[in-house]
């Protein structure tokens, strides 16, 4: 950073809103009745000139725009949105007047577009500049060309002017042709004052001085690119630089007096680059890349061809503050927009249906390359999760196809999501463990070398993997398509013909997340497939109508306790029969969780592997482990699985050593804690509290307060220490009131353990002073991620005036910046004192949180999310299908109000189901 019923999109260039007599602001009729631009004036260079007066909080531009003219016409039609356009001329190729009349703008606001008349018809095959000249006040929110400010340790607050154009905000900063496929150059002039430096895509050629004081920074062509990646900031930053083994200049811009936090970033982007150089066999295509952190910002970071911008938590890493996680997100968010310079910036989606193309593939670099860059970081632990959190949204009947139909820009916003990003990064790892390592490398770099500065849809992808061969290659078992009509598109997948393109649309043109059922007698599996939803049960009277029209070709893969190595085989029918070699005593399907894919086991299968887990549970990998245990609390959820069998499996996690199946069955008996806490029975949150912390006494006590171990370790310490401490662990609790004492006395002079520094300001927030200290102590940091910990610490007060101030304050946006906002709202949210409060505040101020962050974007949607997914009752849902009722012009094209009420069922359900189940399970276990 979610509505479409069919289970197959096509995007059509014409799908529109329907042809009529669109009313221009001025009355007269507008030229053009679509959404989407016209296809027959094609930008090819813009001549950008752009002055922002950081007194005045304007800027002043003019915009020559070369444009190649395919069939004649009168009229120019492009994009702009709260610009004033002052002049409208067409010039011919040598750059004369085509009429002596001032051109008339006709603008259309619903559409974001303006249209210019020429009395003289513009001929086909012509060569034309659009010159345009217009102003705006610098946008008061984060898309466009923003104002941003920073407070220096003086106190002074200092401004500086920043874009952010993806999806569709170019057209706020300059009238301009802005949908990805319209690709050009830029050649950007900015002005500004001696104080200040300006950015830009490309270096810098020289600076001018021109008339008042001012200089005039030129800056050199950028290459062919699309709108949304054009940038330009202007600022009073200072910089760190390297340069790469191929000559690439990095440097890491950052708010002066936090310069000293910009050097492991350098150190990040420089090995980082050098990665993807030589994995794509393509070298970067510019002469440098900065990287520079905007004191506000909405999403993590954006990828702007050579000046990407980032939130200051995710590019500044400060050692004695920045705990592990910290750093590895760092690490992790670098990867991901430095992928996306080859993926999305050379190679770009031809339309915003097609974004996973960009987001899925940078999200799976990220881990690709961080692993091969910094093994140490163990950002392999991580993936699961990435694929648990895409599951946890595909399960629902509220997701959406990969490749799903948006036209306007709210929808278009809305597409940055769990889908785009992590089930597509999902699929490309069950891609690539599928045609193997070097055949997927081999595969993308034909892809990024076929389509580099153009644009490409979800099929050329299945086009570019596979390389064509001759039948004799083909028939020696070679990664190719056979050159044969007869085995054309046949991809061989252990022994079997497979058409990668045909099992490539049943993940990425239909929704949800397959159930592969097993049943084995003998030495015969029986197998099946079926979409697996949460809620409904196959019992239901729905049932067969979600399941209508669903299959997948699912690349499975399994072990036995005889097999050394895994068993590949495809499943394209609901179901099958595979035969084993001997008999065996289990069977483990989905290897590594390496696929998109759930399982379900027969009763004597699950006892086996529950067995299997008691008695030698390193037989199975660590993932296999976690993904077992994730599985099975999926299926109680959907009512597939009893509690107290998923609760049996996870018992043997006492012997467990490894921390992603250690913390996979922990967040899930925290998280049934959270729920059940909320709907205050006290019985049974009492005694889930007292089996979590005497089950898992021995991990808990063996946690040293300190920064020691691996990066796995202090993980695990993170996420242990600061559990056993929100339970009211005493020995947690005294160690991290002794520690924050000393903090405070030594005035927050001292570093603490930076693992565990965020549960330590916990502990000291509980109580008047401490709050207190810590909100002053939050004003005056000079390091955003302190300041996220503090804020986390302010928000888990259980007073709750407290938590109504610090939302206030977020709402003020001067001592908790605007961009914090929705993040302190689930903060607040998920605290048992703040959920109402936290809904309450959102439904009071829901006008101005659209305004701060505009319908479809990342910050409505986890305001929205944050608050309605930790309610369980059907009177609270009631309440929440109410109010979405009185914003339904608002919401009504929002998938996430969906996702939102869904998510509430799935917790009424959850309880209905299994809470008698978790309180007779936890008296037996403590008697």
């Amino acid at each position: 950073m979610l509505f479409l019923e069919s289970h197959f999109c096509v995007q059509s260039s014409e799908s529109n809103s329907p042809v009529g007599n669109n009313m221009a602001t001025n009355g007269l009729s507008f030229p053009w009745s679509k959404m989407r631009l016209p296809n027959y004036i094609v930008p090819v260079h813009y001549h950008l000139l752009i002055h922002p007066n950081l007194t005045t909080l304007r800027f002043n531009g003019s915009v020559k725009i070369e444009i190649d003219v395919k069939n004649n016409t009168n009229w120019v039609v492009l994009h702009s949105k709260n610009l004033k356009i002052f002049t409208a001329t067409v010039l011919d190729e040598h750059e004369a007047h085509l009429s002596d009349k001032v051109l008339s703008v006709l603008e259309y606001p619903p559409h974001e577009q303006i249209a210019i008349f020429s009395p003289k018809i513009l001929t086909s095959g012509e060569k034309y500049f659009l010159y345009l000249e217009f102003g705006a006040p610098l946008s008061d929110g984060f898309y466009g060309f923003y104002k941003s400010t920073y407070r220096t340790k003086a106190g002074e607050t200092r401004v500086l002017a920043s874009t952010h154009f993806e999806p569709t905000s170019a057209r706020m900063a300059l009238p301009c042709f802005d949908e990805p496929t319209f690709k050009a150059n830029y050649t950007v002039r900015i002005r500004r004052d001696p104080s200040h430096i300006a950015l830009s895509n490309m270096p810098l050629e020289q600076t001018v001085e021109i008339d008042n004081g001012l200089f005039e920074d030129q800056f050199e062509v950028s290459v062919k690119m699309s709108s949304y990646l054009l940038a330009f900031i202007v600022c009073d930053f200072k910089s760190v630089s390297g340069i790469t083994a191929t000559g690439i200049n990095i440097s890491i811009y950052a708010v002066p007096e936090k310069w000293h936090q910009t050097h492991y970033a350098l150190e990040a982007a420089l090995r980082l680059l050098e990665f993807y150089e030589q994995y794509f066999n393509i070298l970067y295509p510019l002469p440098k890349l900065d990287l520079i952190a905007i004191p506000d910002f909405q999403s993590g970071a954006m990828e702007n061809w050579g000046l990407t911008t980032y939130r200051e938590t995710s590019l500044l890493y400060d050692p004695d503050i920045s705990s592990a996680s910290n750093k590895l997100w760092v690490t992790t968010v670098i990867g991901h927009e430095i992928a996306h310079q080859w993926f999305g910036n050379l190679v770009t989606m031809e339309w915003w249906n097609d974004i996973w193309l960009n987001e899925g593939f940078a999200r799976y670099m990220e881990f690709v390359s961080v692993g091969a860059v910094y093994p140490e970081l163990k950002i392999e632990d991580h993936f699961l999760d990435t694929c648990f959190g895409a599951i946890g949204r595909d399960s629902l009947n509220s997701s959406r196809p990969i490749s799903s139909l948006a036209e306007n820009p709210t929808q278009i916003k809305e597409m940055f999501d769990t889908v785009s990003y992590d089930k597509g990064a999902c699929i490309l790892h069950m891609l690539r463990h599928f045609l193997t390592d070097e055949g997927f490398q081999s595969g993308i770099i034909r892809y990024l070398r076929r389509f580099r500065y153009s644009n490409a849809r979800n099929e050329d992808l299945w086009d570019s993997l596979i390389k064509t061969c001759s039948e004799e290659e083909f028939t020696a078992g070679e990664h190719c398509y056979s050159s044969t009509q007869a085995t054309k598109n046949a991809y061989r997948f252990a022994g079997e013909h497979v058409d990668l393109k045909k099992m490539m649309y049943t993940w990425t043109l239909q929704k949800g997340i397959p159930l592969v059922t097993v049943k084995r007698q003998k030495r015969k599996l029986y197998i099946g497939q079926e979409r697996f939803l949460k809620i409904v049960l196959p019992d239901d009277p729905s049932w067969h109508s979600l399941q209508d029209g669903y299959l997948w070709h699912i690349p499975l893969t399994y072990k036995t306790s005889h097999s050394d190595h895994e068993i590949k085989h495809i499943l394209h029918t609901k179901s099958d029969v595979l035969t084993l070699d001997e008999d065996v005593d289990w069977v483990k399907l989905n290897t590594d969780m390496n696929g998109y894919y759930m399982v379900h086991y027969d009763e004597e299968g699950w006892n086996a592997l529950t067995e299997l887990l008691r008695v030698n549970h390193t037989a199975l990998s660590f993932k296999d482990r976690a993904s077992l245990i994730h599985n099975a609390f999926q299926l109680v959820t959907a009512g597939r699985l009893s509690l107290d069998r998923a609760l049996d499996l996870i018992s043997y996690l006492k012997s467990e050593a490894h921390n992603v199946p250690l913390l996979q069955g922990l967040g899930y008996l925290q998280s049934f804690y959270k729920l059940i806490e909320k709907r205050n029975i006290a019985d049974v949150t009492h005694n889930l509290k007292t089996y979590i912390l005497q089950y898992f006494r021995d991990v808990i006590d063996k946690q040293s307060w300190s920064d020691d171990g691996t990066v796995s370790d202090r993980r695990l310490r993170e996420e242990v220490l600061s559990l056993a401490c929100d339970f009211g662990y005493p020995p947690c609790l005294e160690k991290a009131k002794q520690l924050y004492d000393i903090w405070v006395e030594s005035n927050g002079t001292i570093s603490l353990p930076t693992d565990v520094s965020e549960t330590v300001y916990m502990i000291g927030a509980q109580d008047d002073s401490g709050w207190a200290y810590l909100l002053e102590k939050y004003g005056v940091s000079m390091c955003e991620t302190e300041k996220s910990k503090f804020l986390s610490a302010l928000a888990s007060s259980k007073d709750s005036e407290k938590l109504l101030r610090l939302l206030q304050l977020g709402m003020d946006g001067t001592v908790i910046k605007t961009q914090n906002l929705p993040s302190l709202i689930y903060m607040v949210a998920r605290n048992p004192m703040g959920h109402f409060l936290a809904w309450d505040f959102v439904k009071k101020h829901w006008n101005e949180l659209v305004e701060k962050f505009p319908l479809g974007s990342f910050g409505i949607r986890s305001i929205i999310v944050g608050t309605v997914t930790q309610f369980s009752s059907t009177e609270e849902l009631r309440e929440v299908e109410t109010f979405f009722k009185s914003i339904t012009e608002q919401v009504s094209q929002l998938r996430v109000t969906q996702v939102a009420t869904e998510n509430v069922e799935k917790n009424i359900v959850w309880l209905r189901r299994n809470l008698e189940t978790m309180r007779t399970w936890l008296q037996q276990r403590l008697n």
